[in-house]
Formats: structure tokens, C-alpha cells, sequence
């Protein structure tokens, strides 16, 4: 059985269509976050996971000009979650994957 060009290419789009239905499926999102803490935060994730941020923690071991004001508690508080991720008014915004792998996660409060 022969296919034709066009027949490849309907399945080509077929599959890259899949596998971008998949990727959205499994991108994680930060729906929710407050203070738990100083420089902690408790989370909750799109994927029905609950988790503790130690904020603190992670800016020990990482610097650089946008995380540096997050040192002042004051300028840290002032946190907002946009498109998913956690920001600050400088620009800062961490990857919800990565708050998500750095998190202590309630194994408890899945969904």
C-alpha cells in the first residue's frame, strides 16, 4: 500500500497535535500561594498537589540582580502568580516546574 504526501503529512500533523495536547496536560501551574512563613510559602499546583516553597532555601544557594531584592521580607511579600508562575514587581518570575520540584509536596492533599 502506497501513501501519499498528503496522507504523511495529515499524520505528522496528527502526531505533533498529540504530543502538544500531552505537553499542555502536563504543564504544571501554581493556581494559589501565601506565606506560610518568612521566606516560605505554602502552594497549590494544577496538578492537585499542595507543597512548601523554602523560599529561603533557594535564594541561599542562587543570586543574581533579580533575586537579590528578594533577600528584604517586605519586597518578598509582594509576590503575585501570573500565567502560573510565581513573580515580583522587579520582573522576577520562577518556572512553576521549578517551585514544583523544589517544593516539599503533601503527599495527602492530591486529588
Amino acid at each position: 500500500m502506497k501513501i501519499s504526501k498528503t496522507d504523511k503529512q495529515l499524520a505528522q500533523r496528527d502526531v505533533k497535535h498529540n504530543l502538544g495536547a500531552e505537553l499542555l496536560q502536563t504543564m504544571i501551574t501554581v493556581l494559589n500561594a501565601r506565606l506560610a512563613d518568612s521566606f516560605k510559602m505554602e502552594v497549590e499546583f494544577s496538578d492537585h498537589t499542595h507543597g512548601v516553597f523554602d523560599a529561603g532555601a533557594y535564594l541561599a544557594s542562587h543570586s543574581g540582580p533579580l533575586l537579590d531584592k528578594l533577600h528584604d521580607a517586605a519586597y518578598f511579600q509582594r509576590f503575585f502568580i501570573d500565567a502560573g508562575a510565581l513573580c515580583w514587581p522587579n520582573g522576577l518570575e520562577l518556572s512553576p516546574a521549578r517551585v514544583h520540584e523544589l517544593s516539599v509536596i503533601d503527599a495527602t492533599a492530591r486529588a
